[in-house]
């Protein structure tokens, strides 16, 4: 599951029921509002290519402080199973992205140390850093993840209901038609990242939904 920082706060909410019905999951989480924020705070400029954002040295370092203060947050709300790790730490690796600064995309990883705590009934709880260290876009941090865990499902929580077109939900979308959409260049913000990256998981065997849509291979 991914969680964006926006929906941090209730995320644990919505992550429950899945706790209860038995399943083994492993949480993503993003921290964009609260990173822009403290960019803007200490006067650093706040950019984004593709819905991916331009990260340098100096904004590496918010990036990674507010991670952690979402991760802390998000392990707190769900209790004493939370476990919280960071990406860099536990092998989540990553190809460079230069033109974007210290960006990575993602590849899929699977890190013992995520499979040791769904194995002993943990939440693990990732930070979306990659070796490097690496800042990587945590939609696709989540995909790389699920296709290298061998994930039955992946969910993308988010502030909005899914996919939208002409102002209402898309149900089901296809892989093809969702890659036409994006290179068509109606879509902006948040929703690229997540629409690739749940084309990626699809197509790779991972069943894929962004709120109510589902996104088919």
């Amino acid at each position: 599951m991914k969680c964006g920082g926006s929906i941090a706060g209730d995320a644990a909410r919505l992550i429950e029921p899945f706790l209860e019905a038995g399943h083994e999951v492993c949480v993503v989480h993003g921290a964009g509002p609260q990173i822009s924020e403290e960019m803007e705070r200490f006067g650093l400029p706040v950019e984004f290519v593709g819905g991916r954002r331009v990260t340098s040295a100096a904004g590496l370092a918010i990036v990674r402080a507010s991670l952690l203060a979402v991760n802390r947050a998000l392990c707190a709300e769900l209790g004493p199973r939370a476990l919280g790790l960071s990406g860099d730490e536990i092998g989540l690796h990553a190809v460079s992205v230069p033109a974007l600064g210290l960006v990575g995309d993602p590849l899929p990883s699977r890190p013992p140390a995520i499979e040791s705590a769904l194995a002993s009934g943990r939440v693990p709880v990732v930070a979306p850093l990659a070796v490097g260290p690496l800042n990587v876009n945590a939609d696709e941090a989540a995909a790389a993840l699920a296709v290298g865990l061998g994930a039955d499902r992946i969910l993308f929580l988010t502030d909005v209901p899914g996919l939208l077109r002409n102002g209402s939900v898309v149900q089901t979308i296809g892989t093809d038609e969702a890659d036409h959409l994006l290179d068509s260049g109606s879509l902006e913000g948040g929703i690229l990242p997540k629409l690739r990256a749940a084309v990626t998981a699809a197509r790779l065997g991972v069943r894929a939904e962004i709120g109510e849509t589902s996104v088919l291979a």
